[in-house]
């Protein structure tokens, strides 16, 4: 019990840990652009990524960004919360349905606010609405890793656990960086993104993870299965 208790706060520091990383990067992002202090960094990031532009590799980047787009993830949430009422994990398909949902709903939220212009040279794909925070990056940032954790506590296996986790991570960063390839978004609008959805992602875990070890019959309804 003393060792559960050790590993519980363990997790708990770490996730408070990690959501004042995300929000301090994402406010950081913002005084940036309040400062017009990101043009040079945006500009030379892009002129790198977009060094590698060719028919084929446009071909890829513009399957790989389906993946983090609203289609996609939409997709993607409605498999998952499929598969996990048929295992009867009730309380992650319900995770999984507000993480997405609410994510959703911040992202539009946060674009509204900042309103800020999408790149307007080399252009790859067309795209409307506004550009900072990315939806892509955002999104891709809570589903994926929202799947990344589902999958951390199912495996026993450290080494699946990892894979899980390794295998969410290179998802997303290709994702954002095929926005940049895309000339659809700027690199901070992709840092804005991973650093609003990563501090939602975190708050929903610690409120699942409360909810887990609070109430009894969520611990008994996910060990149903």
């Amino acid at each position: 019990m003393e060792g559960r208790n050790k590993k519980t706060w363990a997790a708990l520091i770490l996730g408070v840990a990690f959501l004042v990383l995300f929000t301090w990067g994402f406010i950081s992002i913002v005084d940036e652009l309040r400062g017009n202090e990101v043009e040079s960094f945006d500009k030379s990031v892009i002129d790198f990524v977009q060094g590698f532009i060719s028919p084929g590799l446009t071909t890829i980047m513009t399957t790989i960004t389906f993946l983090g787009g609203v289609t996609g993830i939409a997709v993607g949430t409605v498999i998952s919360i499929l598969i996990l009422l048929l295992m009867k994990k009730v309380p992650l398909a319900v995770f999984m349905t507000v993480t997405v949902g609410i994510g959703g709903a911040f992202n539009s939220l946060l674009k509204s606010l900042f309103k800020r212009d999408r790149p307007d040279f080399h252009v790859l794909i067309e795209q409307g609405g506004y550009s900072f925070p990315s939806g892509h990056s955002m999104g891709s940032f809570i589903f994926y890793g929202a799947v990344a954790f589902m999958l951390y506590r199912a495996f026993d296996r450290h080494l699946y656990k990892w894979i899980s986790i390794v295998a969410a991570v290179g998802l997303i960063l290709v994702i954002g960086t095929s926005r940049v390839y895309l000339g659809v978004h700027y690199p901070s609008d992709i840092i804005g993104g991973y650093s609003a959805g990563g501090a939602w992602l975190i708050v929903s875990i610690l409120v699942y993870s409360y909810l887990a070890e609070r109430y009894k019959w969520w611990n008994q309804n996910e060990k149903k299965a």
